[in-house]
C-alpha cells in the first residue's frame, strides 16, 4: 500500500470518488483502461481486516476462486466501509463504498459502470450494512447496467409487507439469488413469492484441514489430560453461551477433567452499543457457579490455522445460539467440517446438515438437555468418533474448492455461457504420499488422510509409486526422490519369489498373506515389470546401484513372462520391456503385442474397435502398450490398432470435452446399449488415460491429445458429474472415487499415486511444449539472421 493511501483518515464526500481512483492508480487498472483478458467478478462486499463475518466469508471465496480459476477470471473487491470503521487492506481493493455517506453510492455507480473491465457484480447482502442509506442502496441497484447476482446471508420468515417488498424488488433486479440453505430458498419462494428458477443454493463454504493427531495436538497445546468442549465466533448475547455455562456443573460432576474453551471477542458493532457488557456477564456467571477451573475464555480474532487447531483438537462443539430465523453460521460449518462432534440448537442451519449420524439436537435453552447431551458423547468414544468421521462427511461437499466451482459455474452461466472454466493446476505435492509410506514400504489404505496401517503393503502401490518418483525426479533431480526410489524397489525385490514371480499383499508383520494364494497375481506381476523397466530408462540420470537393483530384477522376471495371458498384465509388461530398450526382449514385446493384435482382431467389428467384448477399468494402458510396441518395433500394425482402439475409447469416455471413466457399476459390453451408470469412477483410469494421451501426442505430433490431457486432468479438480474436487490441496491426497451421489473421502495409496501421475505427466507435456516453442523460436531467430546476413551482403 502506499503511502499516499495511507493519508486518507476519513470518508467524506470530498475524497470518497478521490480515494477510489487513488485505488485503481496503485495497482488496478483506472477507469480508462482498455479491457483486459479476463472478466473481472467485482464483489462488493465487507472484507478483512473488517472483523465481521461476511468479511470472513468474502476473503475465504474471492481466495478460492482465484486460486483455482484465476486464468478464467478475476475476482475484484468494493470493500464495504462506514464514518466510523476505515480499514488499511493488505491488499488495496479495487474500490470502497462508505455506506454511511449518501453521495459514495453515485460515485461508485459512475465508477462500476465505467469500468470495462467488470462484466459481473456480486453483493454479499445483509440488510444492517446498507441500513442508513437504503434508498440510495436501491438506487444502486437499478442503476447498475452490468449482471447482478445478490447473496442473501438472512433469509427471514414470514416477512412483513415492507420486507417483503424490498427483498421482492432486489430479487427482481438481480440476475441471479444465492442462498446458503435449502430453508433459506424455501422461504424465499413461498414467503416472498421469488420463481425457484432465479435461486441457486450454494451451502457455506468450509475449510478442508490437514490431517492432524487429536492427542498429539492435545499434549502441543497441553490439554492431554482434558476432555475440551468449544465455542467460537464473535461474542453477542445471541450465541447465549450461558446455556452451556449452565450446563457444566451437572457434567463436571461426571467428568472434572472437562474444559469449555470459549473462542472469540465480542463482536464490534455490540462492543460499540453495549462495550464488554456481555463478556463482563459470561465471566461473572462462571464465578457464580465456581466453574473458573472448567472454563477458558480466549479472547481473540483467531487466525484460521490456530482456530482450525483447536477445532481439530475439540471433542465436543457447542453450538447454542437462540436466534431461531439464524439461516446459517459459519462457526457451524467450520465445526463440522472439523470433523467435530456437535451438539447444537435447533436452528435452520443445523436441522438441514445434522442427523441422528453426525451430531445432536438440543431444544433453544434447555440447560438439561445440553447437559445430558454432553453426559452421553463424553461416556461413548466410539459414538464421538462415528459422528466426528460422519460430520466429516457430510461437509466434503461444501469445502471452500467447491463452493469456487458452484460460484465460478454460475458466474460463467451469466456471463459468458459458451466458455469452459480453466482450472488451475495445483503444485505437485508428495506430502500424502510420503505419510502413506513407513520405512518399509507404502501402506495400502487411508482412513480418510489416516495411512491405516493395518491394511498393510501392495507391490502395486509400490510399483505405481516407484515410477511417479521416478518421473519426479526426471522432472526436476531432487535428492529426496532417491530414498524413496530405493526404498520401493527394495519392497518390489521383497516381494520377488524363487519361482521368478512377485507376490502382491504384505501384512502390517512383513508377512505374505494367504490373499496372494487365492487371487490371479498377473496383473501385479506386469506393474512390477513397468516399474522396473521404467527406472531402468532412467540409467542416464540415476544411480548405477539403483540401475543395476532394477536391471537385475527385472533380468530374473524376463524368464517366466511369456507364460502370462492376463490382457493389461501383457501390456504392462510391453511397456516395461519398452523403456528398459533391451534388444535382447523384442522377442517378448513381439509375443504380446501379437497376443493382443489377435485379441483385437478377433473382437473388432464396424461399431466397436477394442481387445475384449468389453470395456473395463485401466482401457487406455491397452492403446498405449500397443504404440510403446510400434515405437520399438516399428511394425505399422502395431501402430494402426493403437490410434483406431484409442479413438473409439476416446469417444466413449471424453463427453462435452470432459472425462466420464467408464463405471465400475457397470461395463460397458459390446452390443448392448452403454449401462450409462452413474458413480463407480476411479482416478487410476484417469491417470492411465492422461498418459496414454501423452505418448500419442508424442508419435501422432496432434494437438488433440494435449488438449484432451489437459480437459482430463480437471476431473481431479472439480470437472465430473458431481462437480466436487478429487484431490485434497491441504492433505496433497487423492479421494479414493466419485460415487452417484458424493466422493469417497478415503485417500488411498492408488488414488493419491494416480493423481500425482497424472498431474507429472501434464507437467511433462508443458515442459515437452515449451522446449518445442523455444526452439521453434530459436531456429526463427536463426534463420532471420541469415537472411539478415546475405541481404546485407548483397547490398555489400
Amino acid at each position: 500500500m502506499t503511502n499516499e493511501l495511507v493519508l486518507f483518515q476519513s470518508h467524506n464526500h470530498s475524497n470518497i470518488f478521490e480515494r477510489n481512483q487513488l485505488l485503481n492508480k496503485n495497482g488496478n487498472e483506472n477507469l480508462q483502461s482498455t479491457k483486459t483478458d479476463l472478466s473481472e467478478i467485482l464483489f462488493l462486499t465487507t472484507f478483512p481486516p473488517c472483523e465481521c463475518g461476511i468479511a470472513t466469508y468474502s476473503q475465504d471465496l474471492a481466495k478460492a476462486l482465484n486460486t483455482q480459476f484465476h486464468n478464467s477470471f478475476k475476482t475484484v473487491i468494493c470493500a464495504l466501509e462506514s464514518d466510523k470503521n476505515e480499514y488499511y487492506y493488505k491488499t488495496p481493493p479495487k474500490y470502497i463504498l462508505n455506506t454511511d455517506d449518501p453521495n459514495a453510492f453515485e460515485n461508485i455507480l459512475f465508477n462500476i459502470n465505467n469500468d470495462n473491465n467488470i462484466k459481473l457484480v456480486v453483493i454479499q447482502h445483509e440488510f444492517g450494512l446498507f441500513a442508513k442509506n437504503e434508498e440510495e442502496f436501491f438506487y444502486l441497484l437499478k442503476q447498475i447496467y452490468k449482471p447482478i447476482i445478490i447473496a442473501f446471508h438472512t433469509v427471514l420468515p414470514q416477512p412483513n409487507e415492507t420486507l417483503k417488498l424490498k427483498v421482492q424488488k432486489m430479487a427482481e433486479i438481480a440476475k441471479m439469488i444465492i442462498v446458503m440453505t435449502k430453508s433459506a430458498s424455501k422461504i424465499l419462494n413461498l414467503d416472498y413469492q421469488i420463481n425457484e428458477a432465479k435461486i441457486t443454493i450454494i451451502p457455506h463454504g468450509s475449510h478442508l484441514s490437514p490431517a492432524i493427531d487429536r492427542t498429539k495436538l492435545k499434549k502441543q497445546h497441553h490439554l492431554s489430560k482434558r476432555k475440551v468442549l468449544t465455542t467460537f465466533g464473535f461474542l453477542g448475547s445471541s450465541k447465549n453461551i450461558e446455556t452451556s455455562l449452565m450446563a457444566l456443573p451437572e457434567v463436571i460432576k461426571l467428568y472434572p477433567e472437562v474444559l469449555f474453551l470459549i473462542l472469540g471477542k465480542t463482536h464490534p458493532s455490540t462492543i460499540k452499543h453495549e462495550g464488554e457488557t456481555y463478556r463482563q456477564k459470561l465471566e461473572e456467571l462462571v464465578k457464580s457457579l465456581k466453574i473458573d477451573k472448567n472454563v477458558r475464555f480466549v479472547n481473540e480474532y483467531l487466525p484460521l490455522n490456530t482456530l482450525l487447531e483447536y477445532l481439530q483438537l475439540t471433542d465436543i462443539y457447542l453450538f447454542t445460539s437462540n436466534d431461531k430465523h439464524q439461516a446459517v453460521s459459519g462457526t457451524f460449518a467450520y465445526a463440522i467440517s472439523s470433523g467435530c462432534s456437535v451438539i447444537s440448537t435447533p436452528i435452520p442451519h443445523a436441522l438441514e446438515v445434522l442427523n441422528k449420524k453426525n451430531g445432536i439436537i438440543f431444544d433453544f435453552e434447555n440447560v438439561h438437555q445440553l447437559a445430558k447431551a454432553i453426559i452421553n458423547l463424553l461416556n461413548n468414544e466410539k459414538l464421538r468418533l462415528e459422528i466426528s468421521s460422519n460430520s466429516y462427511h457430510q461437509m466434503a461437499a461444501s469445502a471452500w474448492q467447491n463452493s469456487a466451482i458452484a460460484h465460478a459455474q454460475l458466474f460463467n452461466k451469466i456471463i459468458n455461457p459458451e466458455a469452459k472454466l480453466k482450472y488451475n493446476l495445483p503444485p505437485i505435492n508428495f506430502n500424502h504420499i510420503k505419510r502413506l509410506t513407513t520405512d518399509f514400504a507404502m501402506i495400502q489404505f487411508s482412513k480418510i488422510a489416516h495411512p491405516d496401517i493395518r491394511s498393510g503393503y501392495t507391490l502395486d502401490d509400490n510399483a505405481r509409486a516407484l515410477v511417479a518418483f521416478g518421473m519426479h525426479y526426471e522432472l526436476f533431480k531432487k535428492e529426496q526422490d532417491l530414498i524413496y526410489i530405493d526404498l520401493y524397489l527394495k519392497f518390489i525385490k521383497f516381494c520377488f519369489q524363487t519361482n521368478g514371480r512377485f507376490l502382491n499383499y504384505v501384512n502390517v508383520d512383513k508377512e505374505f498373506t494367504q490373499q496372494n494364494f487365492k487371487e490371479n497375481l498377473e496383473d501385479s506381476n506386469g506393474r512390477a515389470i513397468w516399474a522396473l523397466g521404467y527406472i531402468c530408462s532412467l540409467q542416464h540420470i540415476l544411480p548405477i546401484y539403483i540401475f543395476n537393483e532394477a536391471n537385475i530384477l527385472l533380468e530374473k522376471a524376463i524368464v517366466h513372462l511369456d507364460k502370462i495371458h492376463s490382457t493389461r498384465a501383457m501390456a504392462f509388461i510391453i511397456k516395461g520391456l519398452y523403456y528398459q530398450n533391451n534388444n535382447e526382449n523384442l522377442h517378448l514385446i513381439t509375443i504380446f503385442a501379437n497376443r493382443l493384435k489377435a485379441m483385437y482382431l478377433h473382437e473388432k467389428t464396424k461399431e466397436w474397435h477394442w481387445f475384449e467384448s468389453y470395456l473395463t477399468y485401466a482401457n487406455s494402458l491397452l492403446c498405449e502398450a500397443m504404440l510403446c510396441a510400434y515405437k520399438i518395433t516399428h511394425e505399422n500394425d502395431y501402430k494402426l490398432i493403437a490410434k483406431e482402439s484409442f479413438d473409439f475409447l476416446l469417444s466413449k469416455i471424453i463427453v462435452n470435452q470432459k472425462i466420464k471413466v467408464i463405471s465400475n457399476n457397470g461395463w460397458q459390453l459390446k452390443d448392448k446399449k452403454p449401462t450409462n451408470q452413474i458413480g463407480g469412477e476411479q482416478p487410476i483410469d484417469v491417470a492411465y488415460t492422461i498418459m496414454a494421451l501423452e505418448e500419442f501426442h508424442k508419435v501422432f505430433k496432434n494437438e488433440k491429445y494435449d488438449a484432451i490431457a489437459k480437459n482430463v486432468i480437471n476431473w481431479f479438480l472439480g470437472d465430473n458429474h458431481l462437480n466436487q474436487i478429487v484431490y485434497n490441496p491441504i492433505t496433497g491426497g487423492c479421494y479414493d472415487g466419485v460415487e452417484e451421489n458424493n466422493v469417497n473421502l478415503n485417500q488411498g495409496a492408488e488414488s493419491t499415486i494416480s493423481f500425482c501421475l497424472s498431474r507429472l505427466t501434464i507437467e511433462r507435456l508443458t515442459a515437452e511444449k515449451q522446449t518445442y516453442e523455444r526452439l521453434k523460436f530459436d531456429y526463427s531467430i536463426k534463420k532471420n539472421s541469415k537472411k539478415f546476413f546475405l541481404k546485407r551482403q548483397e547490398l555489400v
